[in-house]
């Protein structure tokens, strides 16, 4: 595209999850002239196509924003207060779906029927269930899936994995020991229980949203996928959103909107580019010097995540991944096996079951859910064990703890001012507390003596002051930040139930950040749904 400003209908403002499969959908319409801004490169990185290539990406830079969050009170260094939290985010086409483990779980029934008792009406599982199954390609067939509950055809393939590791079936037996229900399909009927997961693939590879929504329309004259670019400030007319813009090296450019702008630069960034562009809170508007366009209290407030506690263990097992001569033949052997046939451990992500349990028997619904990983993962994969050995994560599915987004400066290369609050709320460290004791007591069941070496880290750590001591010095998320432009009637919703920016013509949010509570599930497949629906709404109106 040359330096003179172009008009589109529709300008979609990151190229994640939501960006890909709304840029895919809209320009279905060959009438529609679509064009989507991302920041990172194209998604063509042997890393984002093989599975494991997750490990190599997640702890360093490379198609990776790698924020950190400001200091966290809740979170503990040495038994200080103070540590900073660390926050991947995918900085590539598709997002943090390229990047991500693939795990296709979405939510329970209810935490949908909440977001519409919330005052957000076609919101409620009976009304997005058609969503997920719309974008769906279920591999299984019946009987071995429930097909009021999945969908074929669709753009993001689901399956399982091709060549299963023995561990991961033996975490789920171990589950099974302690009367913990199996589940083969947490995306069914009922959401409790072990099992293993299924996952965004096809042909053992990653299935993004890129690959998904977006590959297959790259052919249209009427979608245009500027990558490399950074959108700077969305372009007002009074309350009306016209345009962005963009820069691309040195240059800043400008695009013209005839219909809307569309922001989908996830639950971080698009609260970052309101305040930027003048929407928001005005006290922290004024604080950087930015101009009030539209007061709006609620942006970047209401963040939530979901915050991961880890147990891991040493094994000699041959199924346990590490960083050992043996793991690295092994791993040579394994890239010449998924290069001649796309199966062995390369088409792994290596967190292949877990579960979804209740921390106490008065919870209604679970609200923990366990990632059962055959590696050591420290602190994101970023402090590395030069042996084998596997772990379960804990994760707290609904935390009390709220925290915002906002501005470290008026600079639009900044990166924004992320600050969780995690472990704000004493019952969200209670509820991890528990959540340790029953993942120690499935890591200690007979299923997995085989393979059982010694307890790495958290062997002296018993009491439940030791455990919380060790939760704050350890936890921290497991990359399913939300919520930060929520939907809903109320002072501090930024959209309607239609995804428009309360107070704005011609501006749309589409990403997690509308989300007004988190699901209780990894949230790609979610924040998929919510592209599917926007699509369908912004084409009727």
């Amino acid at each position: 595209m040359n330096s003179a400003m172009a008009e589109f209908d529709y300008i979609i403002v990151g190229g994640g999850s939501a960006g890909c499969a709304l840029a895919g959908r809209l320009s279905e319409d060959p009438a529609s002239r679509v064009c989507l801004l991302e920041a990172g490169p194209p998604d063509t990185s042997i890393l984002v196509r093989a599975p494991i290539g997750i490990g190599a990406i997640l702890p360093g830079k490379y198609l990776n924003w790698a924020f950190e969050t400001v200091p966290q009170a809740g979170l503990h260094q040495a038994g200080k207060a103070g540590r900073r939290g660390y926050q991947p985010r995918g900085k590539v086409l598709g997002g943090s779906s390229s990047i991500n483990a693939m795990i296709y779980t979405r939510g329970h029934a209810a935490d949908y029927d909440h977001w519409a008792e919330l005052g957000n009406p076609g919101w409620s599982y009976a009304q997005v269930l058609p969503y997920f199954k719309k974008s769906q390609n279920q591999e299984r067939r019946a009987p071995n899936i429930d097909g009021d509950y999945h969908g074929t055809g669709g753009p993001l393939n689901v399956a399982d994995l091709r060549t299963p590791n023995p561990l991961a079936q033996a975490f789920v037996d171990a589950g099974m020991e302690l009367r913990l229900p199996r589940n083969d399909d947490f995306n069914g009927a009922e959401q409790e229980g072990v099992g293993r997961f299924q996952f965004t693939q096809v042909n053992g590879e990653r299935c993004s949203a890129a690959r998904a929504f977006l590959t297959p329309a790259l052919a249209r004259d009427n979608l245009q996928v500027l990558t490399g670019v950074q959108v700077t400030k969305v372009v007002l007319d009074g309350k009306q959103a016209v345009g962005v813009l963009y820069r691309q090296g040195a240059l800043t450019q400008e695009l013209r909107a005839a219909r809307e702008v569309i922001l989908s630069a996830g639950a971080l960034q698009t609260p970052q580019l309101l305040l930027l562009s003048g929407i928001g809170p005005a006290g922290e508007l004024r604080s950087h010097g930015i101009a009030v366009a539209h007061e709006l209290p609620g942006v970047g407030r209401n963040l939530q995540d979901h915050i991961d506690i880890t147990i891991p263990y040493l094994s000699a097992s041959p199924h346990a991944m590490g960083l050992t001569f043996a793991s690295a033949v092994k791993l040579i052997g394994g890239i010449l096996e998924w290069r001649r046939q796309r199966t062995g451990i390369i088409a792994s992500n290596s967190t292949e079951s877990g579960g979804f349990v209740k921390s106490s028997a008065d919870q209604a619904i679970p609200d923990l859910q366990l990632h059962f990983t055959a590696a050591i993962v420290d602190d994101h994969t970023r402090k590395r064990h030069f042996r084998r050995g596997y772990c379960c994560h804990v994760c707290l599915l609904r935390p009390k703890s709220q925290g915002s987004v906002g501005l470290n400066s008026a600079d639009p290369m900044a990166p924004p001012r992320i600050d969780p609050n995690f472990l704000a709320a004493q019952e969200d460290l209670d509820s991890l507390v528990a959540g340790f004791k029953l993942a120690r007591r499935i890591l200690q069941a007979p299923a997995l003596a085989p393979f059982r070496g010694r307890e790495l880290m958290t062997a002296e750590v018993q009491t439940d002051q030791q455990i919380m001591a060790d939760i704050r010095n350890r936890a921290d998320t497991i990359y399913h930040p939300v919520g930060t432009a929520k939907m809903g009637q109320d002072a501090m919703a930024v959209v309607d139930s239609q995804l428009r920016v309360h107070g704005m013509a011609g501006l749309r949010v589409v990403d997690a950040s509308i989300m007004p509570t988190i699901p209780g599930a990894n949230t790609n497949a979610p924040t998929i749904m919510i592209a599917e629906k926007a699509a369908d709404m912004i084409k009727a109106f």
